[in-house]
């Protein structure tokens, strides 16, 4: 082969490889940048999904009421039956409706839902009964407090008070819980702009982690699962009908 065929055997196989490597190259950074991009993406999608609207935080938080009204239900199944009922079982759940659905979760419909409500002149009849029934479930709250202690459940008249007390308080909060998962929540959006809705949001989460932090609701749900642990209530299948 003559020097002037080697010279471009030489040329066509650098350029050949130069080409390969180039588009070797480039389908390496468009994959990788295509890789970036999808990771992007399913962060964004990943913390879209864990934003939560004002009207479903509110509703989960009923989710931890109404399991504190089974601990309550089967208190007084106990009672009136009259078997153990560990009393440090039945005051943590006092306890649990005292901190976190009083004093935080009511507050907040208090503070930030029913002055929005009464504004607007929507649902004001109902408003006025739904604060009505928070009054009356703290002073119920307060007497099971009083009541279920060692003391407490070895004096009839006693029982007989808290098991009272907490007949009520279920009667009230079931109906009440059920008429704001149903009326009031749903409603929210028609007396907000779009905006204040998405800050009511920010401002449930805000208050959440300043009085329980980061996992307050979480730490919660933990709570209400050891109740009903101690009074063998945890297992969901244990509420199925057997024929």
């Amino acid at each position: 082969m003559s020097a002037a065929g080697k010279s471009r055997r030489s040329l066509l196989v650098a350029t050949t490889s130069l080409g390969a490597g180039w588009i070797l190259t480039g389908c390496a950074t468009s994959s990788s940048e295509r890789g970036k991009e999808s990771e992007e993406k399913g962060r964004k999608e990943g913390k879209e999904e864990e934003e939560i609207t004002p009207a479903e935080d509110l509703m989960r938080e009923h989710g931890i009421l109404r399991r504190v009204l089974l601990v309550y239900e089967e208190a007084i199944r106990r009672l009136t039956a009259h078997q153990e009922l560990p009393p440090q079982v039945l005051a943590s759940g006092a306890q649990i409706v005292r901190r976190f659905v009083e004093d935080y979760h009511e507050r907040m419909e208090e503070d930030y839902l029913f002055p929005r409500f009464q504004k607007a002149g929507t649902l004001v009849e109902l408003v006025t009964v739904l604060r009505e029934q928070h009054e009356a479930g703290r002073k119920l709250t307060a007497e099971v407090l009083r009541l279920a202690t060692p003391e407490g459940l070895r004096q009839p008249d006693s029982v007989a008070q808290l098991t009272n007390s907490l007949q009520r308080f279920i009667r009230m909060y079931q109906p009440h819980a059920a008429r704001e998962d149903t009326v009031l929540f749903p409603a929210l959006r028609k007396v907000v702009s779009p905006n204040e809705y998405d800050s009511l949001g920010e401002d449930f989460e805000r208050k959440e982690h300043e009085l329980f932090g980061e996992d307050g609701f979480e730490k919660f749900v933990d709570e209400v699962a050891g109740l009903e642990k101690a009074l063998n209530l945890y297992e969901l299948s244990s509420f199925t009908p057997r024929s």
